[in-house]
């Protein structure tokens, strides 16, 4: 099976959204609860479909588990990338 592969950049929604990272559903899902408790939306993209909400069912029900896309929007990309580094709780060299 082929690794599936999503652009960096798509317009999706009216808006420039950019992709943080092509990985397992369940990693990306896990990324999203963290993105989404510092006030970050995201999106996932599987090779059929967009993503909102975490579709707990599709999980449970061994729905598509591979690799997806994790998209943020363009606005939000610093904040994200803060988040999933460990944001607030890093020190700055001196």
């Amino acid at each position: 099976m082929s690794r599936a592969e999503y652009d960096d950049r798509v317009l999706y929604q009216g808006d420039v959204w950019v992709r943080l990272g092509t990985l397992p559903r369940l990693l990306a899902e896990g990324w999203r609860r963290t993105l989404s408790a510092g006030g970050v939306v995201s999106v996932v993209r599987t090779p059929f479909q967009w993503a909102m909400g975490s579709p707990v069912i599709e999980i449970e029900t061994g729905g598509y588990m591979g690799d997806v896309g994790l998209y943020v929007p363009e606005v939000q990309l610093a904040e994200a990338l803060a988040l999933l580094e460990g944001g607030e709780d890093r020190e700055e060299p001196s």
